[in-house]
């Protein structure tokens, strides 16, 4: 693949077989490359492989939108014009026939494509996420993104709290908990990476997030809502982000990733960010690999800069 220019559209997280992780069970992630003639190929990102890559173009570019027809079925369509980014990752055009932007209003007004109405009609869970500073927020998950999306996420420790009916009713529910128990429902990659250079042990966090997932739990028993469930399920982290979320020495990446030449061997990853070191220090650093998502890069035997004065980490 070398000498080729690849959009990047973003880490992913397989789903395990049976839906649940173990230590015999370890999904990999990957990251996506969408080539000049609109195949994919997978980087399988695992510990130990290495990275090199390099910025082909500056800006974004549009990564298509998607049209959905039901729970397990959905057309991702490319963009046309291969056109730089304005919202998010879309182009404008992009932007407005994109069927998943329709998903936060749902449970406000109902007007969804049929398609996507069967979607959102499937089971969904409610949870609550904790990153690696006990930053938390409530949010979703369809029935079969259940572990993906909090894989996807970044999370440090996680916790289901509900099992609604459908995506109307978790919704409610998800709102009535940032009401009531102050809970966000986002948080910043920005804020994510920064954690994960100083992230807080493990077991504080968890702690932090059973409490939590207590108090959210409490908020919709209380509620008089029904359609759902009260669960109480704590959410198996992946074991490759286990290096990158306990507590060593390690520094932010010094590069951006929106020009220039990097070569990263990963040894851990959790969500879309990994814990990496470059060529010419035993140093490791936390990279968001997200910040590449709707860049177009070469891929090849790239390194990166080394820090001139490395003391300056410290």
């Amino acid at each position: 693949m070398t000498d080729t220019r690849y959009l990047v559209h973003g880490v992913f997280w397989p789903a395990p077989p049976d839906g649940t992780v173990g230590a015999d069970v370890q999904p990999l992630p990957f990251l996506r490359l969408q080539a000049p003639d609109g195949t994919f190929h997978n980087v399988t990102l695992d510990a130990g492989t290495r990275l090199g890559f390099r910025l082909a173009a500056e800006g974004k570019y549009c990564l298509g939108h998607h049209v959905v027809h039901g729970p397990a079925h959905r057309d991702h369509v490319l963009c046309a014009q291969r056109a730089p980014a304005v919202r998010g990752h879309q182009c404008e055009r992009c932007f407005v026939v994109d069927e998943f932007r329709l998903i936060h209003d749902f449970h406000r007004d109902g007007r969804v494509p049929p398609g996507l109405r069967s979607y959102l009609m499937q089971p969904h869970w409610l949870y609550v996420a904790t990153f690696a500073n006990g930053a938390s927020k409530v949010g979703t998950a369809a029935e079969l993104r259940k572990w993906q999306r909090l894989a996807e996420q970044g999370a440090v420790a996680a916790s289901y709290v509900a099992h609604a009916a459908d995506g109307r009713v978790v919704r409610i529910l998800e709102d009535l908990v940032t009401r009531e128990a102050g809970l966000p429902q986002h948080v910043r990659s920005a804020a994510k990476a920064a954690a994960l250079a100083s992230p807080a042990p493990a077991g504080r966090l968890s702690g932090h997030n059973a409490a939590l997932a207590a108090s959210a739990r409490g908020v919709v028993s209380r509620s008089g809502a029904g359609g759902f469930q009260v669960v109480e399920e704590v959410w198996n982290r992946p074991g490759l982000a286990g290096p990158l979320c306990s507590a060593s020495p390690r520094h932010p990446y010094p590069h951006a990733l929106a020009a220039g030449s990097h070569g990263l061997t990963l040894g851990s990853l959790c969500g879309s960010f990994a814990l990496a070191t470059i060529d010419g220090t035993d140093l490791e650093f936390v990279v968001d690999l997200g910040q590449l998502k709707g860049r177009s890069i070469e891929l090849g035997q790239f390194t990166s800069k080394v820090p001139a004065v490395q003391e300056a980490l410290f």
